[in-house]
C-alpha cells in the first residue's frame, strides 16, 4: 500500500504507510526534547515574573535566543533555495550579531525593548490579526487568535504614551506570560509526540 504525500516548498513524494509509521516512531524517541525545553521556558517565566534584576537579565536572553533561531533559520534558507541566497545569508550574519549583542548586553537589549514598547506590541498585535484571519478556514478557534490581536492593539497604543518604568514593568508581565504559555504548549507538545508510537 502506498499513499501519495504533497509537501509544500518540496515537491510530491511517495511513501509506504511502512516508512511513514518508522519516521513517527523516530519523531517519538525524541519527545522528551520537547519537555525539557518547555521545563525551561516555565523555569524563564518564573525567574522574570519575580521583577528584580534577574527578570531583565533573562528577557534580553530570551531576545538573543529568538534572534539565534531566527538566523539559523535564515541560514537554512540560504542552502535550500533556488536564489537569492546571499540575501538569506546577509539577515543570517544581521540576526546573528544581534543575538550575540543581546547575550553580551542583555540588560541594554531590555531597556530599548521597553522604549519602543508600543512599537512591539503593533507588530504583534497585527501579526496575531492576520494569522486570525489565515486560520479561519481551518481552525475553529481563530477568533481567539483575533481578539488577543485586537487586545495586543490596544495594550500598544495605551503603552505608547506610558513613562518608561510603568513600559519595562509592563514589558516583564508580557515576557513573563508569554514565556510561560510558550513552556505549557511545548510540554503538552511533548506527550502529544510521544503518543505518536502508538500510531500505526
Amino acid at each position: 500500500m502506498q499513499i501519495n504525500v504533497t509537501t509544500e516548498g518540496v515537491g510530491n513524494g511517495t511513501y509506504t504507510v511502512r516508512e511513514m509509521s518508522a519516521a513517527r516512531q523516530e519523531l517519538a524517541r525524541f519527545w522528551w526534547l520537547w519537555l525539557i525545553v518547555g521545563i525551561a521556558w516555565i523555569v524563564g517565566a518564573l525567574v522574570i515574573l519575580q521583577f528584580d534584576a534577574a527578570s531583565v537579565a533573562t528577557v534580553g536572553i530570551i531576545v538573543g535566543v529568538m534572534f539565534s533561531v531566527a538566523s539559523a533559520q535564515q541560514f537554512v534558507l540560504a542552502a535550500v533555495a533556488d536564489r537569492l541566497r546571499w540575501l538569506w545569508a546577509i539577515f543570517g550574519v544581521l540576526f546573528g550579531v544581534s543575538a550575540i549583542i543581546c547575550f553580551i548586553h542583555p540588560e541594554d537589549t531590555f531597556a530599548a525593548l521597553a522604549d519602543i514598547l508600543g512599537f512591539v506590541f503593533v507588530c504583534v498585535g497585527v501579526w496575531w490579526t492576520i494569522r486570525a484571519f489565515l486560520l479561519k478556514a481551518t481552525e475553529s478557534t481563530w477568533w481567539l487568535e483575533l481578539i488577543s490581536g485586537v487586545l495586543m492593539l490596544a495594550m500598544a497604543f495605551w503603552t505608547s504614551g506610558q513613562f518608561f518604568i510603568e513600559k519595562a514593568y509592563m514589558l516583564l508581565v508580557f515576557a513573563g506570560i508569554w514565556a510561560l504559555m510558550h513552556g505549557i504548549l511545548d510540554i503538552v507538545g511533548a506527550f502529544r509526540i510521544r503518543n505518536l508510537r502508538n500510531v500505526l
